[in-house]
């Protein structure tokens, strides 16, 4: 079989699912085989992300990317041509170099990584291998024993609804012997929870993600509804079903006051009280995973609240690592957290990717590998969840074709593995 080589590559604007702008690129090899790849965008981004390349101009609010398609056209694609598509490494190394900084801002995270995914899914193509087998292969990884569970976004708050609560996601981990029973169960207590909400007088509004999106009395207010919603599904709580939050706390930190604002409470914490609010929670709800319960930046209360609950329970750190080796380093000499959410377009390359989940896992730490906020029907991460033996797929709710992709993607890999 010849080596497969890239003959060009290719891009276009392509809409997320907030009708913003992202790349898709192409990668054709000189045979004719092609594979594409879209990136999503986030709304509650983290001050260490890679930089996406945006026009800045009239068009989308300045939000346009013909600036970062322009660069996969030009000066990515003319380095890219008679390179091996199979030796992702080289081609990611090369795409860093061309950019040049540590934040990817020159040519933009999202012109480098369209380009990077399409690249790996041409290659797989090629070699005939379904995606998740072709990464493993590629990057050498052994055989996972286990399958990524859903965890399902099932009420929105903060930046990706337009509602009244601080925390920003209430996610639904349901159990069950196989990834199917785990959506079955999943759906159902979404059914019912549509119900109470409508019982309660909301209106079925959905944020970003495809969460509902009611105003509440409280934060806590949610973690009630859901408890609701599973006993009316006939699952126990604890056993068949337990809890997620992503606080994302970075949102209500006063930098100046280095205090926490939580609404609707209309609360002023410091974030030793706000640990103790999370520990009260714990100790009151099926709570088995905590999502950015504090600001990016404070190390110190990271620390103290992995003191207090890493034992209990998964403590994810999102906007504290974005994906970064160099910051996940950090989390763990300082024993920040223990568990690190995956994210690709917050580091720019698969490569990178790929080098902070073996750091993570090195390490002890649990991977969850996430979508964005602003979404295309995109499948890949999917496939890289299975790669990786990922603890959990985190891609929001049951609803919007989006999200669905990643979850019925998955449905097709259990189907082929039996998981």
């Amino acid at each position: 079989m010849a080596h497969p080589t890239i003959d060009h590559v290719m891009a276009h604007e392509v809409l997320d699912s907030r009708g913003e702008p992202t790349v898709r690129a192409t990668v054709v090899l000189t045979d004719g085989q092609r594979g594409a790849a879209s990136v999503p965008a986030g709304v509650s981004t983290g001050a260490h992300e890679a930089l996406e390349l945006r026009d800045l101009a009239e068009r989308f609010a300045g939000k346009g990317v013909r600036k970062a398609v322009a660069r996969v056209n030009g000066t990515i694609g003319q380095a890219l041509i008679g390179m091996r598509v199979d030796d992702q490494p080289a081609i990611d190394h090369k795409l860093i170099e061309l950019d040049g900084t540590p934040d990817r801002s020159n040519l933009g995270a999202n012109s480098i990584l369209s380009v990077s995914l399409a690249a790996a899914r041409t290659a797989s193509i090629f070699s005939r291998l379904p995606l998740y087998q072709y990464l493993q292969k590629s990057f050498g990884l052994p055989r996972p024993d286990k399958f990524p569970r859903p965890m399902c976004n099932v009420l929105n708050g903060a930046k990706h609804a337009d509602n009244n609560i601080s925390f920003q996601e209430y996610q639904v981990l349901a159990g069950g012997k196989t990834y199917a029973a785990q959506i079955e169960r999943t759906a159902r207590i979404i059914d019912e929870l549509r119900e109470i909400l409508r019982h309660h007088g909301d209106r079925i509004l959905v944020g970003d993600e495809g969460g509902f999106a009611p105003m509440l009395e409280s934060n806590e207010q949610g973690l009630e509804f859901l408890s609701q919603a599973v006993a009316r599904s006939d699952l126990r709580l604890g056993d068949d079903v337990n809890f997620g939050l992503d606080v994302a706390a970075s949102e209500f930190y006063s930098i100046e006051r280095k205090i926490y604002l939580l609404q609707p409470e209309v609360r002023a914490m410091t974030a030793a009280e706000l640990i103790s609010l999370y520990q009260e929670l714990v100790a009151k709800y099926p709570i088995k995973t905590l999502e950015d319960g504090l600001a990016e930046d404070d190390w110190d209360s990271w620390k103290l609240l992995t003191e207090r609950l890493g034992k209990k329970i998964t403590i994810i750190g999102d906007d504290l690592f974005a994906t970064q080796r160099d910051r996940l380093n950090q989390g763990i000499k300082s024993r920040a957290a223990n568990a690190i959410l995956i994210k690709p377009n917050q580091v720019g390359t698969l490569t990178e990717t790929m080098e902070t989940i073996a750091t993570a896992r090195r390490n002890g730490y649990q991977c969850v590998v996430s979508h964005r906020s602003g979404e295309t029907c995109d499948d890949f991460i999917a496939d890289l969840a299975v790669a990786i033996g990922s603890e959990y797929l985190k891609a929001g709710s049951l609803m919007r074709s989006e999200r669905l992709a990643k979850y019925n993607r998955l449905l097709e890999i259990a189907a082929e593995v039996g998981a």
